[in-house]
C-alpha cells in the first residue's frame, strides 16, 4: 500500500499551494523538492539553472525525491519536470499513490506567471512554452494513479479530493 502522496502536473497546476493543504488535511510532512533544492544550493531555481544545468537539476530532484521517500508517509511535490523523466513514476510508483493536478496551459501560465520565475517559461509571453511542456509531459502525467482537475476547482477543493483519494486508495 502507497506510503506516500506525490502530486504532478504542469507549474502553476497548484502542486505547492495544494500540496500544502493536503498535508495539513491527512496530516503528513510536506517535502517540496524545489523549496528543499533551493533551501539547499542558497538559490532560487531558475539559479540553480543557470549554475549547474537542466540536466544535473533533474538529477538532484530525482535524488531529493528518492531521499523523500525513506520513512513515514509524507506528501512530496516533485518539481513540474520530474514524472517527465523516464521511469521515475513508475519506480515511484510502489511506495507512492500519484495524483497528476490536471490543469489546462493557459490556467497553468497564468498562474505561473504570479510565482517564482520559472526557467523553461522565462519569456514575456509564456503560454507557447506552456503548451509545449504539456505537449511533452502529459504523456507522463497520464501515468499517474489518478488525475484530479485543478485549474476548475479552488485550491481547498483540489485538495479536499486529494485528501478523499489518499484515505479510499492510499491507506491513510
Amino acid at each position: 500500500m502507497p506510503r506516500h502522496v506525490v502530486l504532478v502536473g504542469l507549474p502553476g497546476s497548484g502542486k505547492s499551494t495544494v500540496g500544502r493543504l493536503v498535508a495539513e488535511g491527512l496530516p503528513a510532512p510536506l517535502i517540496d523538492i524545489d523549496l528543499l533544492l533551493v533551501r539547499q544550493m542558497g538559490l532560487p531555481v531558475e539559479g540553480i539553472f543557470g549554475m549547474v544545468g537542466e540536466a544535473r537539476f533533474r538529477e538532484m530532484e530525482r535524488d531529493a525525491v528518492v531521499a523523500a521517500q525513506a520513512g513515514a508517509s509524507k506528501v512530496i511535490v516533485p518539481g513540474g519536470g520530474w514524472a517527465a523523466q523516464a521511469g521515475q513514476l513508475e519506480a515511484a510508483r510502489a511506495a507512492c499513490l500519484i495524483i497528476y493536478l490536471k490543469c489546462s496551459a493557459t490556467v497553468a501560465s497564468r498562474r505561473a506567471q504570479q510565482g517564482e520565475a520559472r526557467p523553461l517559461l522565462a519569456a514575456p509571453d509564456p503560454l507557447p512554452a506552456m503548451r509545449a511542456l504539456l505537449q511533452a509531459r502529459e504523456p507522463y502525467y497520464l501515468l499517474a494513479g489518478y488525475e484530479v482537475a485543478a485549474d476548475v476547482k479552488a485550491a481547498p477543493a483540489v485538495a479536499q479530493e486529494v485528501v478523499r483519494l489518499a484515505r479510499t486508495h492510499g491507506g491513510w
